[in-house]
């Protein structure tokens, strides 16, 4: 069902925003120090998420304004919200499971089962992104076809 040349759009898709997650997430761990594990989660969470959207919406509208001015046309209204509901259609539900209930459960209790704080948060993050990608992947896929 899927190629090679499918793992390398995602990663290609995904790479940057993911750089930029992994690095709020590990700087944001340092609240560890100030707060109790389960809102340090949370704040590991929230800063992931600011970063990881942050960095998509950017490419994403970037990688349209470019598009259009290949075509010589301007970007319009329509086409950003449009850009802006396929992000909510991809990203939407997995989104909120992951926010919600998936990323601070991996980031509370890895660290507690590995006994290693950072390698508990490394190992609470691939668990999440692994989670969370095969479910973006999937609506991602399907965006495309329609």
């Amino acid at each position: 069902m899927f190629h090679k040349s499918n793992f390398k759009e995602w990663f290609n898709r995904y790479k940057y925003a993911e750089l930029s997650a992994t690095s709020a997430a590990l700087a944001s761990s340092q609240f560890s120090r100030i707060f109790d594990g389960l809102t340090t989660a949370y704040l590991i969470t929230f800063s992931e998420y600011l970063a990881f959207y942050g960095v998509i919406l950017f490419l994403t509208y970037n990688k349209l304004v470019k598009k259009n001015e290949q075509l010589n046309t301007k970007t319009t209204l329509k086409e950003v919200l449009l850009l802006i509901r396929n992000l909510v259609l991809e990203f939407g539900y997995p989104a909120i499971l992951d926010f919600f209930v998936i990323r601070p459960f991996c980031m509370y209790w890895m660290p507690i089962l590995t006994g290693n704080y950072f390698i508990g948060i490394f190992l609470g993050k691939i668990a999440a992104d692994s989670i969370f990608y095969s479910l973006a992947i999937l609506n991602y896929e399907l965006i495309k076809k329609k």
